[in-house]
């Protein structure tokens, strides 16, 4: 992930935290936020309201016995939010990283 500029700030372990408020729940889900301060300052200054949309967040989870990856995309989340073009190129240059980051991880 260093390779991309991404660091982990935060671990969320979604399955964990089900199970101790006595809930059955089977399977793991860890969900790791992530951020890269230049791409999250360049998404920032065009428009505080974005803040909603950081950081990054990777999911690892089982369903059924299998491991799996996921995110959100973030193309077409900040898409969502703002029409402002120059927020499509930074979209574009996370979704590439952060996708780069999950296969390298699924190798």
């Amino acid at each position: 992930m260093v390779d991309q500029g991404f660091g982990v700030l935060a671990v969320h372990d979604l399955g964990h935290t089900l199970r101790s408020k006595g809930l059955k729940f089977a399977e793991q889900c860890r969900i790791f936020e992530v951020c890269n301060p230049h791409q999250a300052a360049a998404v920032l200054s065009t428009t505080m309201a974005l803040n909603m949309a950081l950081p990054c967040r990777i999911s690892v989870y089982t369903e059924a016995g299998t491991t799996r990856i996921g995110m959100i995309r973030p193309e077409a989340m900040l898409a969502g939010l703002s029409a402002d073009p120059s927020l499509k190129e930074v979209a574009r240059a996370v979704e590439a990283s952060t996708t780069a980051i999950i296969e390298a991880a699924a190798a």
